[in-house]
């Protein structure tokens, strides 16, 4: 384990940040806070720097633990046929025991809420909570094309070079974030900006995009039984609230709740999200 390079200076918590060598890959992790283990898990196209704001007010009761997903943020792959659901949760839990997490509780966004409901099968977890997770499939056309589009991008050579070049500009992160119902304001998008001029970020976006598949999984969800909190942003156009209320009813042990904001809530609104979530903690993580 050691401080790693190439992460700007101010990258948001950097001073917690670590390079973690876990077969197959080298992984970005921060560490904040002590107490009861929590392990955050961004979403497709983000990093360690979303949880900026939600990550501190956590650390004031439990310990933290962040990482960036393989291929995407500071984080770097080693085999790149490790970006679906069960690959990345196996190698997820194969950190977390070489580094004697042992998490009380995973909370995710959007696709990292997928991920830590697939860790809850994995992990003797006691809570999950999922914010605007990425519960249900592509709807029409987009859902049988876009997993085929993302695989073809990632194959092709210069493509996500080229793809870096025409999107890393602010104009055009300020309208892709806008399209999700969230305002992060100019630093925000800032971090945005530099993660997608990053070409081994978009490949391992789009490489996590297109081996993603949970079909298999959302059969099980019956059979998940953690206490589940799922979060739902009623102004998300990314992931529609609707997703969320009907993955809580078919959880044993699911809880919906909503509140205003978009899909990136835990950045435009890192209090309000801390106060659906903590409550939840308290209930479940208290001593037996």
């Amino acid at each position: 384990m050691n401080v790693p390079g190439g992460i700007p200076a101010d990258w948001p918590l950097r001073e917690a940040s670590q390079t973690v060598e876990c077969a197959p890959h080298r992984w970005h992790v921060q560490v904040i806070g002590q107490g009861a283990t929590l392990l955050l898990l961004h979403g497709a196209g983000g990093a360690t720097h979303s949880w900026r704001g939600l990550a501190p007010l956590l650390a004031l009761h439990y310990r933290v633990v962040m990482l960036d997903l393989p291929g995407q943020g500071f984080s770097r792959p080693g085999r790149r046929d490790r970006f679906g659901l069960d690959a990345m949760a196996g190698d997820i839990t194969a950190l977390a025991i070489q580094q004697h997490w042992h998490p009380a509780a995973v909370i995710g966004h959007s696709a990292g809420g997928a991920l830590a409901l697939r860790l809850a099968e994995m992990m003797p977890l006691r809570a999950v909570i999922g914010i605007n997770a990425a519960l249900g499939q592509f709807d029409g056309l987009a859902g049988l094309l876009f997993p085929f589009l993302a695989r073809a991008l990632t194959v092709t050579p210069f493509v996500p070079s080229l793809f870096a070049r025409l999107t890393g500009t602010t104009a055009r992160v300020t309208s892709l974030l806008a399209s999700t119902g969230s305002d992060i304001g100019p630093q925000g998008i800032e971090f945005y900006r530099r993660l997608v001029a990053r070409p081994e970020h978009v490949e391992g976006t789009l490489a996590m995009m297109a081996q993603w598949r949970l079909d298999e999984f959302l059969e099980r969800l019956l059979t998940i039984a953690v206490p589940t909190l799922l979060i739902a942003a009623t102004g998300d156009r990314t992931v529609p609230p609707v997703v969320s209320s009907r993955a809580a009813g078919r959880l044993p042990g699911g809880v919906y709740r909503t509140l205003g904001g978009g899909h990136l809530v835990h950045e435009e609104s890192p209090d309000a999200v801390a106060a659906q979530i903590l409550p939840f903690l308290a209930r479940h993580l208290a001593p037996h």
